[in-house]
C-alpha cells in the first residue's frame, strides 16, 4: 500500500456532542429571551405568516410563552401559546430521552424499534391543524396570544 492511499483515521464526536450543543443552543435563547423582552414591540421580526395572511400561526406566542417561562409565570406562558406549553413535557421527555441514550451505550438491539407509531404521528398532525383553524375563529379568541 503507497502513502497517498493510507488515510487518517476520522475523529468522531462524542455521541452526546449532538443533544448537549441542542442544550447549550436552547438554553442560550431562553436567556435572550428573558432579557430581551419579546412584548416590547421592534425587539424580535413579526412571524412571517402572520405578517402576510394577517392570522395566527401554531408557533405564534411561543417566544412570549418562554419569556414567561424564564419569569415563572405558567398562567402567562399559557395564555400566549397553550399548544407550545401542553407540547413541552413532551418535548422535554424526548430531548433527556436523548441525552441520556448518547451517554450510556447502546443496547444490543437485534430489530430496529420505531420512534413513534405512525397513527399517533397523524393524531398530531391533525390536532396542530385543527388548533391553528380555531386559534383564529371568532369563538377561539381565548386560544389566541394574550
Amino acid at each position: 500500500m503507497t502513502p497517498e492511499n493510507v488515510q487518517a483515521p476520522r475523529r468522531r464526536l462524542h455521541p452526546a456532542a449532538a443533544p448537549l450543543l441542542l442544550g447549550a443552543a436552547g438554553l442560550a435563547g431562553a436567556t435572550l429571551l428573558h432579557f430581551v423582552d419579546p412584548n416590547q414591540p421592534g425587539q424580535y421580526p413579526t412571524c412571517p405568516w402572520l405578517l402576510m395572511t394577517g392570522t395566527w400561526c401554531p408557533g405564534c406566542g411561543t417566544m412570549r410563552a418562554i419569556h414567561a417561562l424564564t419569569e415563572l409565570d405558567l398562567l402567562g406562558a399559557l395564555q400566549m401559546n397553550p399548544a407550545a406549553m401542553a407540547l413541552a413535557p413532551f418535548v422535554a421527555y424526548g430531548y433527556f430521552r436523548w441525552l441520556y441514550r448518547s451517554l450510556r451505550p447502546p443496547p444490543p438491539r437485534t430489530t430496529p424499534k420505531k420512534a413513534v407509531r405512525p397513527v399517533w404521528l397523524y393524531l398530531f398532525l391533525g390536532a396542530l391543524v385543527a388548533y391553528w383553524v380555531v386559534r383564529n375563529l371568532p369563538f377561539g379568541q381565548v386560544l389566541a396570544p394574550g
